[in-house]
């Protein structure tokens, strides 16, 4: 499983199976699941291995939004000061820049926004400052994602997965026949996106 919200055995435990027929199967819905769940919060869950690059255009001289920071190791913040392009000045932590939610470690949550405390440098925004169009200011090198995977939204995988899985026995969502008719399966993931709401980035128009 890559980058799954729960393991094999869990959601095995979770489906009362014990034998390792449908492995290769469940491995795919738990893929699946979690990649669902990433789509509905507008973000993942799972922190990468190595740190990567992305550019950022600050919102303002003292604030700049950045996608979910997991961990401060490998961290490493740089802006371009004139608009060329080339970010030639590396920031230091606590420093000249503090990572927001200041209480985010502690919750188990990533930084979100980096805040600018040294009076000597300003987050670059342009146009304004220069007449070189709106290239990003801010250079983050980081490890994204979440320092670890909420027990809520494991949950919701195993959920989902064991909704997918059920659905391979259920043609059209239909479990069986009873007195009154049809039996059907709950819509598909509604508790899940409940689950995962909490979670949701939102992203400004």
């Amino acid at each position: 499983i890559t980058n799954g919200y729960t393991t094999l055995n869990a959601m095995k435990t979770f489906l009362s199976i014990a034998d390792n027929s449908d492995d290769t199967l469940l491995e795919g819905m738990v893929e699946a699941a979690s990649r669902s769940i990433d789509r509905i919060a507008n973000r993942r869950f799972y922190l990468d291995p190595t740190a990567s690059a992305r550019q950022y255009r600050a919102y303002n001289n003292v604030i700049a939004y950045v996608d979910d920071i997991g961990t401060t190791a490998s961290l490493a913040v740089a802006i371009d000061d004139d608009g060329d392009g080339v970010f030639e000045i590396s920031l230091t932590q606590n420093t000249d820049y503090l990572l927001d939610p200041l209480t985010a470690s502690s919750l188990g949550r990533p930084f979100t926004q980096l805040t600018m405390v040294n009076t000597a440098h300003v987050w670059p925004v342009f146009p304004g400052m220069f007449s070189n169009g709106l290239r990003p200011g801010v250079q983050v090198t980081a490890r994204w994602g979440w320092p670890s995977v909420p027990d809520d939204i494991e949950t919701a995988c195993q959920i989902l997965t064991a909704d997918l899985y059920k659905r391979k026995d259920s043609p059209g969502g239909i479990l069986g026949l009873g007195d009154l008719g049809a039996i059907r399966m709950s819509p598909l993931g509604r508790d899940v996106t409940a689950m995962v709401r909490a979670y949701k980035k939102e992203v400004a128009a």
